[in-house]
């Protein structure tokens, strides 16, 4: 095993990061420095174990004194030395492991993913290798993945990013291979998907100075960057956003990959898009949706968990409700941030929910937004914000958002701001539970009827636009709260709230791995949205009592298997998969379970 692992890194050149390549390879940047060399051996000698509980007695300690970063650093020296081990750990106790492997930890990770060891897994496509880049694919194809009968290497999905907006933190380009990499291993534990038939990408464009991530970290001239390190070539699109030059055009660099992995390994290759900068997600995603097996999870992920719990919250106002999208059309919804997660959200609402614009607004850095009936005048600042701005200029202060609270009078208010921590002030809940408290009369369960839904999706926990604590504090627990990182339970007047993590991780897994399995043609809208709703339905009677929007993450694999078994009952019904799996949802699912990817040890 380390015979190969030390082959591939000999050979490997062209899809290493452009600096570790220079550096003569990863073994050669793993030892560059003395502090580089000492941290690769002090992990090698931490991670000595050979069974799952041998695994968990090292990392635990690990967790339990609040070093994550050190955490997750031994979880990748475990998968970099057995990949099934790794992976049966996570399995054995996910609650504890996956907020390691992905979301919070991994945004830290990224901020300082250079400066940790270097392994072989993740394959990068850099922007000087433009018109070669089938061959920087094909040579870590060559390398890693898993092979036929006939020899040939196997590809089921890729999950690929550009760095440019990783998480809330900005633009972190090579160093964000982090984000593929944690994606990936959700696709494995949650979904199913076969790690050895999976490639997590980065195309490394360039990357920004400190001005370009929140932290204002030196990222690009940092000594032990591992990307090119080459300013981004930006420019202006048609409606004026600031963009990628080499992602447009007839020698586009995303349409030259796209092209090169559908050649590599058919058309049935998934390709993810994963945090693109905003201007960049939406026109992207719209060339490429129906040319591809493909999706955004930033866009449509986000969406539709988004939504799963939405519909989850509607399930805790009112436990015998049994039509969850139906009952969205009762709710008032205010989405504070236009980025790509919200403008996502809401349009899946719109066009898969037949909630109507009058009950959906969406504030910008501007205020509340707004278009004139002829389109001229407003506070959109592109065409996908236009799309969703409120009709008309209204008559009162539309940059305050205490008074847009009091003036649209939401039962539901979203915040994916990213930049503006602790924006739900006290103030404003005090007048989101105003506006509740005689809503919704004709409930059925007068003790959810008037109970107003707060999501704080923004990451990491740094960046939430509230605390679980102060939600509920300051509703008195009547607030239904989620967040985007994970937040203690808080207890309130002898009730246990736990918040649920209203995460991509209940869509994104069971979504690739039915749409792989089944051989879709293309993802639609519609499969996003029956994704969401087998999330909310799988919520059980201690998710209902914990108070929480979504189901336990002890649960995640069977969420994934029931998500997949909705998207591939989909995909059969409006006839797009080219492997149908079974004419009931019950048949359905006992495919998809004998198709699952397990770790063996």
């Amino acid at each position: 095993f380390f015979s190969y692992l030390s082959y591939t890194m000999a050979t490997r050149n062209l899809s290493l990061p452009k600096q570790v390549a220079l550096a003569g390879g990863i073994d050669a940047w793993n030892a560059r420095t003395d502090e580089q060399k000492s941290l690769r051996n002090m992990l090698d000698a931490m991670c000595t174990a050979t069974t799952v509980d041998e695994a968990l007695g090292q990392v635990k300690p690990m967790i339990a004194l609040g070093n994550f970063l050190w955490a997750y650093m031994y979880m990748r020296m475990l998968a970099h030395k057995n990949l099934d081990l790794c992976y049966a750990t996570v399995l054995a106790d996910p609650a504890t492991l996956l907020p390691v492997m992905y979301t919070p930890t991994v945004g830290e990770a990224c901020q300082k993913f250079g400066m940790m060891p270097i392994y072989p897994r993740g394959c990068y496509l850099s922007i000087s290798d433009r018109g070669n880049l089938k061959a920087v694919l094909q040579e870590y194809a060559e390398a890693h993945l898993e092979r036929d009968e006939a020899g040939v290497p196997q590809c089921d999905c890729i999950v690929f990013s550009d760095g440019g907006r990783i998480l809330g933190l900005g633009d972190l380009a090579a160093w964000g291979m982090g984000i593929p990499i944690g994606k990936l291993d959700l696709y494995t534990v949650c979904g199913g998907l076969n790690p050895r038939r999976t490639i997590p990408v980065i195309l490394d464009a360039g990357c920004s100075d400190p001005c370009g991530n929140t932290a204002k970290l030196t990222i690009r001239d940092h000594k032990l960057y591992t990307g090119e390190k080459k300013n981004r070539v930006t420019t202006r699109s048609p409606v004026g956003t600031l963009v990628n030059a080499a992602y447009y055009g007839e020698d586009s660099m995303v349409g030259e990959f796209m092209g090169a992995a559908r050649d590599l390994f058919g058309r049935h290759c998934l390709l993810q898009f994963e945090d693109f900068n905003s201007n960049d997600a939406f026109p992207l995603l719209e060339e490429y949706r129906t040319k591809f097996l493909t999706y955004n999870d930033d866009i449509q992920g986000t969406a539709a968990v988004t939504v799963a719990g939405i519909l989850g919250a509607i399930k805790l106002k009112n436990p015998a409700e049994q039509d969850l999208i139906g009952a969205l059309h009762k709710e008032t919804f205010l989405f504070h941030g236009a980025g790509s997660a919200n403008l996502g959200s809401i349009a899946l609402l719109r066009d898969e929910g037949g909630v109507p614009m009058s009950r959906l607004f969406i504030t910008n850095s501007r205020g509340l937004m707004w278009r004139s009936a002829d389109g001229k005048e407003g506070t959109w600042r592109n065409n996908e914000q236009k799309e969703f701005s409120h009709v008309g200029k209204p008559d009162w202060n539309t940059k305050d958002l205490c008074t847009i609270v009091k003036e649209v009078q939401p039962s539901c208010v979203i915040g994916a701001v990213g930049v503006v921590p602790n924006c739900f002030t006290r103030e404003i809940i005090d007048a989101l539970m105003d506006a509740n408290t005689e809503y919704r009369k004709e409930s059925t369960n007068p003790e959810y009827g008037d109970r107003p839904i707060v999501f704080a999706l923004s990451n990491p926990k740094t960046q939430a636009e509230i605390t679980a604590e102060n939600a509920y504090t300051w509703s008195a627990g009547q607030v239904i709260y989620g967040s985007g990182t994970q937040f203690d339970p808080v207890e309130i007047k002898g009730r246990v709230h736990v918040p649920g993590q209203v995460n991509n991780v209940y869509i994104f897994p069971g979504m690739s791995f039915g749409a792989v399995c089944c051989k879709a043609q293309r993802i639609t809208d519609r499969m996003f949205m029956v994704a969401a709703e087998a999330v909310a339905n799988s919520l059980d009677a201690d998710d209902l009592e914990n108070d929480s929007v979504v189901p336990s993450r002890r649960r995640l694999r069977e969420v994934g298997l029931n998500v997949a078994t909705a998207v591939v009952c989909e995909a059969q019904k409006l006839g797009l998969a080219e492997k149908p799996l079974g004419e009931t949802k019950e048949a359905v699912s006992a495919a998809l379970e004998a198709m699952m990817w397990s770790p063996k040890l």
